[in-house]
């Protein structure tokens, strides 16, 4: 027998989540504007990944009755073949197309019985093709697959050039991603060493709250950051509320200027990720309206990295990230408004332990027996309506064999009855925005995806025209007024 490692708490808990109407796998789309070679990428995946990460090669082994926990172990029958898939895009072979393959395989388990991974090479999108890459989420979260993927591809066209150190590749990534992923440097300090103690306690706190008071000894903020978590009460109910079914549906934007984004955020001193957001957070509000729900908030599940990000991901990936609570303010009746609102309650996150005391407690519950899990799951995804992800990409270009990597969508899972998840991914100067919806909640993702184009076109205006204001004449202004 091989031998078996059992899997971490936090992972644990992340393989645990699925539900039939919501796998728990995230997707990651990468397109390309001219063919790949099925021969390279197969050699490639089995050198860069499997040869690399364990995982690549291991199955999940559920503990003796439930008493041991689940473990990895080598997969005795592995055979590549089985994880990568050769096909071709029906016709016209266009965006609507890949959208609607994607979909589909959205709602496709992966089987328990071999390694939790797939890889889609899709010929005939375009003059070129795509690559689907499903992993469940147990196995890596997405800075890791981010990361992993990276692996795949060169930093120039010719795949034998690559004068960047590893140390220099990680130092890059580590710009990339700090500025929109990572809490501030003293609260992810502050948060490793809560993060123990939450690991430990977390299974007493969520099965008896009232033990919240032993975590004070932490500190007060540690404290209120559970009790946030514990007691926010569910999520407003919408017309995107109910019971989800195994339908899915999964869009995306065309490529939107980075530029317009940067130059909205110089205008008023927010950060690009505040004005993504805000344009989501109109864009979901147009839709909740035109659908007949008027809300001031919509509430939020928002990812915080938690890695060290000048270090690469260790060999056995995994999850490091907590989850904080954001009301997006969809009831605000200005882009500009919304903001503001939304820079104060992302500056409030940033400086809270909210995320490193997620993580614990997730870990906490992935030590109790599986249908308490199932409970528990279920009670904190009932205080959220949708997901929300952004990963900041590489400023150039990747390529792999050669081949430029056009453009990137990563669609983020969502757990309980969630219906929306809403990903933000920018690549070399352009951004794009995902969305992965229950088909039967929300059949219109397209709208919001619109919509999002749209918001951000009014609030770079807006922004542009009052930074503009205070610099004409005086007496210009007083003309306007009378």
């Amino acid at each position: 027998m091989s031998r078996r490692e059992r899997i971490a708490a936090a992972d644990t808990a992340w393989l645990h989540m699925d539900r039939p109407t919501n796998l728990m796998v995230i997707n990651g789309v990468v397109w390309f504007d001219a063919p790949l070679d099925w021969s390279v990428l197969t050699k490639r995946i089995e050198s860069r990944w499997v040869d690399r990460y364990p995982r690549f090669r291991q199955r999940v082994v559920e503990g003796r009755l439930g008493l041991l926990g689940p473990q990895w172990e080598n997969d005795p029958h592995f055979a590549l073949d089985n994880h990568l898939h050769h096909l071709a895009l029906p016709a016209p072979g266009d965006q609507d197309a890949l959208q609607d393959f994607v979909s589909d395989r959205m709602g496709v388990p992966i089987d328990r019985t071999k390694p939790l991974w797939h890889v889609y090479l899709i010929d005939g999108y375009g003059a070129g093709c795509a690559v689907l890459i499903r992993v469940h989420h147990s196995v890596a979260d997405g800075v890791a697959m981010a990361q992993v993927f990276q692996s795949l591809t060169d930093d120039a066209p010719d795949p034998a050039f690559d004068n960047d150190s590893p140390r220099e590749r990680r130092r890059g990534w580590s710009r990339l991603l700090a500025p929109l992923t990572e809490p501030t440097g003293a609260v992810a300090g502050t948060a490793w060493r809560v993060t123990g103690a939450a690991v430990t306690s977390g299974r007493s706190l969520v099965a008896h709250p009232s033990r919240l008071g032993d975590v004070a000894a932490t500190g007060w903020d540690n404290a209120a950051a559970v009790a946030k978590l514990m007691f926010t009460p569910p999520g407003a109910r919408t017309v995107v509320t109910g019971q989800t079914a195994a339908a899915k549906r999964a869009v995306w934007s065309p490529p939107i200027p980075l530029d317009d984004v940067k130059a909205a955020g110089r205008a008023t001193g927010a950060t690009v990720n505040d004005i993504l957001l805000t344009a989501v957070t109109g864009a979901l509000g147009r839709y909740l309206e035109a659908h007949g729900t008027v809300i001031d908030n919509i509430r939020t599940l928002v990812p915080v990295n938690l890695r060290p990000l000048d270090r690469p991901v260790p060999v056995t990936l995994g999850n490091k990230f907590g989850l904080v609570f954001l009301d997006l303010p969809v009831g605000l009746p200005s882009p500009l408004a919304r903001l503001g609102e939304l820079s104060r309650r992302m500056a409030a996150i940033k400086h809270s332990p909210q995320g490193a005391m997620a993580f614990g407690l997730l870990a906490g519950i992935g030590r109790t027996p599986i249908p308490i899990e199932k409970v528990l799951f279920d009670f904190f995804a009932a205080k959220a309506s949708a997901v929300m992800t952004n990963v900041p990409g590489p400023r150039a270009p990747w390529y792999v064999a050669g081949v430029p990597v056009a453009g990137a969508i990563g669609l983020v899972p969502c757990s309980g009855n969630v219906p929306l998840g809403v990903s933000i991914f920018s690549y070399a100067g352009t951004v794009y925005v995902g969305i992965a919806v229950d088909a039967v909640l929300v059949p219109e993702p397209q709208t919001i995806v619109a919509a999002f184009r749209d918001e951000l076109d009014q609030l770079v205006r807006q922004t542009t025209k009052a930074a503009e204001a205070p610099t004409r004449p005086r007496a210009e202004r007083r003309g306007e007024r009378t």
